[in-house]
């Protein structure tokens, strides 16, 4: 056990240094990777189609706009291999190593978007560019949100995990609230200019976040917090074979419990705003303050969900959080319909309550539902795995059912029963808080074939 767990019993009113430096790495790091995620997740809405993908966009804006959407879904097909690989890798030159690296890639990738020649400029070049630095997005995203979970969960007290676990949960919307007050200032002042060559500026933003990020992270490199961890992933490893042998059944109830939560936040995301501009003609400016203020809804309700989770359990909360959002997903867009910017927040705001609750426990819960041997993969790839299920495609979905019905609340029935799918999977999970993460196997067959390892 390492000493940040040692340093902050269960009783223990105090947050030890330790503690708080990988609290610290793990809430800016997935906020960085976020930011640059999501920084292409509303430009797709806003501006990527008629650039690169212009003689789609000339014939059939609509059909460029669901394509443009569906270059956020390519990103995601490479999540999977993003955990595979960071998990192989970190085995072998440490994973402190690989959290850096997947930071730099995405970053790396982000800035490199700010640069690339539009379909005007270079042809059909523009899009494949395109698309191939959403792919090492993808690969990127995949291997950073599992270690960062696995850091903030593994060192907490056992009565604080979902607490600690909430962390890297709200890096998700504080990387949205990043990038929507970034696109709402440079659209309030750039004007038509944002359209022409600002929409670069968010992208090469990204340098600046990859300097900072990237020194916190060599910070927290050099604490005992870190070298401790970097044993555990030692440890954790095993052979992909073993985790879908004996944790086969976890690993699609992980996938599963994400689908819902993934899809109606990535309508948040992407589509929301895209829908109130281009389809209600609502002022662009007011739409995405209105979508950054209502991102603070997100933040405090997911930090809540984490605290909330370590009272009355995991599961329990899930369950709140997804009956909520089942039932507010068709009569919310009849107050965004009303194309009043007070209504629009409030809608948007009132869903947060749903996704915080299903999004803050998330961490504990599946780090509690894995052992120790299989823990690293399991959780990276049933994360990866739920994310292609859920919010790859939600704005695209979402685009062609307003194409073909021409009616919103058909993407709220899309959404409620995503919700009503992982409240079932959730419910299938027997209550994990309290978990002994150290000691604890998943199932008997594996104790049974390694003794050795129920006696650790």
């Amino acid at each position: 056990m390492s000493n940040a767990v040692n340093a902050a019993r269960p009783g223990s009113p105090q947050m030890s240094n330790e503690e708080r430096r990988v609290l610290a790495g793990t809430l800016v790091g997935t906020t960085i990777e976020w930011y640059d995620f999501f920084i292409y997740a509303q430009a797709a809405g806003i501006v990527l189609g008629p650039l690169f993908l212009a003689p789609v966009a000339q014939e059939n804006p609509g059909l460029a706009q669901v394509i443009a959407f569906a270059t956020i879904g390519i990103s995601f097909l490479f999540r999977p291999l993003g955990a595979v690989v960071a998990g192989h890798l970190g085995d072998r030159i440490g994973r402190k190593k690989m959290l850096v690296f997947t930071l730099i890639l995405m970053g790396a990738s982000t800035s490199l978007i700010g640069v690339l020649p539009t379909y005007a400029q270079a042809g059909v070049l523009a899009p494949f560019l395109l698309i191939l630095l959403r792919v090492l997005q993808g690969f990127s995203a995949g291997g950073e949100w599992g270690g960062a979970a696995l850091m903030s969960v593994e060192h907490a007290p056992k009565n604080r995990r979902g607490f600690f676990g909430a962390f890297p949960q709200i890096g998700v919307p504080i990387g949205m609230i990043l990038a929507t007050a970034t696109l709402w200032t440079l659209t309030t002042t750039m004007g038509p200019a944002f359209n022409e060559w600002g929409w670069r500026i968010p992208f090469l933003f990204s340098i600046v976040l990859i300097v900072v990020g990237y020194m916190i992270r060599r910070a927290v490199e050099e604490s005992p917090v870190f070298k401790a961890l970097q044993q555990r992933h030692k440890e954790s490893s095993a052979p992909l074979g073993q985790l879908f042998r004996y944790n086969f059944k976890e690993v699609v109830l992980t996938a599963l419990i994400f689908i819902a939560n993934n899809a109606a936040g990535y309508l948040l995301i992407a589509y929301f705003a895209t829908y109130a501009v281009k389809a209600l003609g609502m002022d662009r400016p007011s739409v995405l303050l209105a979508t950054t203020l209502a991102s603070f809804g997100w933040l405090v309700f997911t930090l809540g969900g984490g605290i909330v989770s370590d009272r009355i359990g995991r599961v329990r909360t899930f369950q709140i959080g997804y009956a909520f959002l089942a039932l507010w997903a068709i009569p919310m867009w009849f107050l965004i319909d009303t194309k009043n910017i007070v209504w629009y927040f409030v809608a948007l705001f009132v869903m947060t309550f749903g996704l915080g609750l299903s999004y803050g426990p998330q961490s504990a819960l599946y780090a509690e539902m894995f052992p120790a041997k299989v823990r690293y993969s399991g959780v990276s790839i049933g994360y990866a795995l739920g994310a292609i299920l859920g919010g790859a495609f939600a704005p695209m979905i979402a685009e062609m059912l307003m194409n073909e019905f021409k009616a919103s609340w058909t993407i709220g029935l899309y959404i409620a029963v995503a919700a009503v799918i992982s409240l079932v999977a959730v419910s299938l999970v027997k209550e994990t808080k309290g978990v002994d993460l150290h000691v604890a196997e998943a199932h008997a067959e594996y104790v049974h074939d390694h003794p050795e390892e129920a006696s650790r």
